[in-house]
């Protein structure tokens, strides 16, 4: 049978790879919640805002973004199973708060680079992992536990096993700090019995307050065969406390061998591939909203949702590797508008045909998306527009029980009207759209796997600046103040370093 990996990262490796040989040559505000700058506030989160916006309070805009020129830069030396960095980085009063794939983190003087403390884990990570910073600690978690260190040492203050594995950064909000589990191996693929299970913790002291099983523990009958569920994303938080998470797939794709199409877990398999909203006091389920019914093509639906307003309504906006972007009713669940992004060529309906058997409407051959296409990363939004990163691969369909990998992986990043969902721009990328995006004022920071920083014009899409880092990367930006700071963690061709780089506006 087909296993899913986890993440893009396996096949992500060839794909850097392969442009190895050109990176050689290169060298070298919010629209519902106000974040404030980073620099300056005594929280920081990996999406910036607990509304998972992702736009920065920051002097960069499109009149200086040509300006930015490298500052700094620091080796990044922890190796993890895909890589040396995935996270996106997060300061708080003029520190930044970095963790590599090892699980290792690092407190880093953010004007000059001075590592000011490192606590070591050595606890290798598929990512994409992070940190998340608050009351005077630093959340994290390794491979297999949740931990908060000390703001200023780096001490441990907590940490606590949650029984599986872990590649996320934490969701943080009242007081109460948010890690899920996913069902893999340190193979990164899905690991037969597993549960995907989100845990909320006292912050304070790390102690377990509730748990929420993604999907169901009996694995719809067959736990010897089937797994799934799990978070890759922090969960988005929005006024009243209320917790909102997009999830990943159930197991084994397409099927297991003499179960094809997922016989082996018949129905939708609910809570897989879904947005859900939970209480944040009990972790009671209140709706949820699935995108893939039944899953049969890796489609996770696993980006942290935008929690916005659309005129008097607030909505939580979805995405993820299905290559649709969703926003719903916060109060319902029920889907206020639903839009395809990148490319597809005829298989959305695979999964419904699959759940209800009708086999012969689902046609051997190329599928668009793939199992490392459609959203991958995370999304940005302004009071306007939501920004998306897509990558277009596809995988072959042999039959019911397994799948190959296809096409060569290209990248977009697109614009929506944030009240309709209408395609305002698409801007192809150099290479696959891998990072999660950030927006400053009226530029968008997108990053592709061949290692270079892309700044484009919020309104129309345009490219404003760019700029090659030392490495490939998988890894999105941040921006506060003057400066951006990008990991990037893919060594592709010789004498490439895995490094964190800082821009200053002026250098």
């Amino acid at each position: 049978m087909s296993m899913p990996s986890r993440f893009w990262r396996l096949p992500l490796l060839a794909a850097v790879v392969a442009v190895g040989v050109l990176l050689a040559g290169c060298g070298s505000s919010s629209s519902s919640s106000s974040s404030g700058d980073a620099n300056f506030s005594g929280e920081a989160l990996p999406n910036i805002d607990a509304a998972s916006h992702r736009a920065a309070a920051s002097k960069i805009d499109s009149g200086n973004v040509s300006e930015l020129e490298e500052a700094w830069s620091l080796p990044v030396k922890g190796v993890g199973v895909y890589g040396s960095y995935a996270s996106t980085p997060v300061i708080a009063n003029g520190v930044i708060y970095s963790q590599d794939l090892e699980s290792n983190v690092q407190a880093i003087d953010l004007e000059s680079g001075e590592v000011l403390w490192t606590k070591k884990w050595e606890s290798p990570s598929h990512g994409p992992n992070g940190l998340a910073v608050a009351d005077g600690f630093v959340y994290g978690a390794t491979s297999s536990e949740a931990f908060a260190l000390d703001q200023e040492t780096g001490k441990t203050a907590w940490q606590v096993d949650l029984e599986g594995a872990i590649d996320m950064a934490p969701g943080v909000n009242d007081g109460r700090v948010y890690v899920s589990t996913v069902p893999e191996t340190p193979a990164a693929e899905y690991e037969a019995g597993a549960v995907g299970t989100l845990w909320a913790m006292d912050g304070k002291t790390g102690k377990k307050l509730w748990h929420w099983d993604t999907v169901p523990k009996s694995l719809w009958g067959k736990p010897k065969v089937n797994s799934g569920g799990g978070l890759w994303y922090p969960p988005s938080f929005d006024g009243k406390g209320f917790v909102y998470a997009g999830t990943g797939n159930p197991a084994p794709l397409p099927g297991a061998k003499g179960e094809p199409f997922g016989s082996s877990r018949p129905g939708p398999n609910l809570y897989a591939d879904s947005m859900v909203k939970l209480d944040p006091k009990t972790g009671k389920l209140i709706w949820y909203y699935q995108e893939t019914p039944h899953n049969i093509y890796d489609w996770d639906f696993q980006n942290s949702p935008i929690i916005t307003k659309l005129g008097g309504r607030e909505v939580a906006i979805g995405s993820g590797k299905s290559g649709f972007v969703v926003a719903v009713d916060v109060k319902t669940g029920k889907p206020v508008w639903r839009t395809s992004v990148g490319k597809h060529n005829g298989h959305d309906n695979d999964p419904m045909y699959a759940m209800k058997g009708e086999y012969d409407k689902i046609k051997p051959g190329e599928v668009f998306p793939g199992a490392i296409g459609g959203v991958v990363a995370l999304a940005a939004a302004d009071a306007k527009r939501i920004y998306v990163p897509i990558v277009n691969h596809s995988l072959t369909l042999v039959n019911g029980e397994e799948t190959t990998e296809e096409s060569t992986a290209t990248g977009e990043v697109a614009a929506l009207d944030i009240a309709t969902g209408k395609v305002l721009w698409t801007t192809e990328m150099s290479q696959p759209a891998y990072g999660s995006l950030v927006v400053s004022n009226d530029v968008v920071f997108a990053t592709t796997a061949d290692g270079v920083i892309h700044a484009l014009d919020s309104a129309k899409g345009g490219e404003l600046w760019q700029a090659a880092l030392p490495s490939g990367t998988n890894a999105g930006v941040t921006v506060t103040g003057d400066m951006l700071l990008a990991g990037a963690g893919l060594p592709a061709a010789e004498g490439q370093t895995p490094k964190l780089v800082a821009f200053r506006l002026g250098g």
